[in-house]
């Protein structure tokens, strides 16, 4: 729970103290926060999405806990804790889809390089059926949401300079 919606668990539950004017907490005479301020989506990526997307940097090349990081990163994907990463790795070592070895780094400690077995490459080609059913559902929802009432939720991008004279 995130402590916005903790304040606001608190706020709403009977019996709660409030301060001695009576009022609520100073965060909720603020304002919200701007979007582009907040963490990334709260519960995004769900847990089930973050193993394809191991498999997938595992599969393109052999790699250590914080190289597969940033290859998260690059997708977009932020709001992964290392704990959670590691956690994931070790699982997915546990169930065979990967396999690790120590090996020494350039300039510090050894460190665990993870690959990706034959169970890993089938886990990885199941999951990108399921991610495409997925991407189709989202694309439904999309079209639906785009021409319902109130179409035109979403403007077309624009054309950037650079587009226009590519032409």
């Amino acid at each position: 729970m995130t402590d916005r919606m903790k304040t606001s668990a608190a706020e709403s539950e009977p019996g709660r103290a409030t301060s001695a004017a009576g009022a609520s907490a100073p965060e909720a005479d603020r304002p919200p926060e701007p979007i582009e301020e907040r963490e990334p989506f709260p519960g995004w990526p769900p847990r089930d999405i973050l193993p394809p997307f191991v498999l997938l940097a595992v599969s393109l090349q052999r790699a250590h806990g914080y190289a597969i990081e940033d290859y998260l990163r690059g997708f977009g994907l932020f709001g992964i804790t290392m704990s959670t990463l590691y956690r994931t790795l070790r699982q997915m070592e546990k169930d065979g889809f990967l396999e690790s070895t120590w090996e020494p780094g350039p300039t510090g400690p050894a460190r665990r390089v993870y690959t990706i077995t034959g169970p890993g490459d089938a886990c990885l080609a199941t999951s990108a059926v399921m991610l495409d059913a997925y991407r189709k559902t989202i694309n439904r929802f999309f079209g639906l949401y785009d021409a319902g009432p109130g179409a035109k939720r979403r403007q077309p991008e624009e054309p950037t300079d650079q587009q226009e004279t590519s032409k």
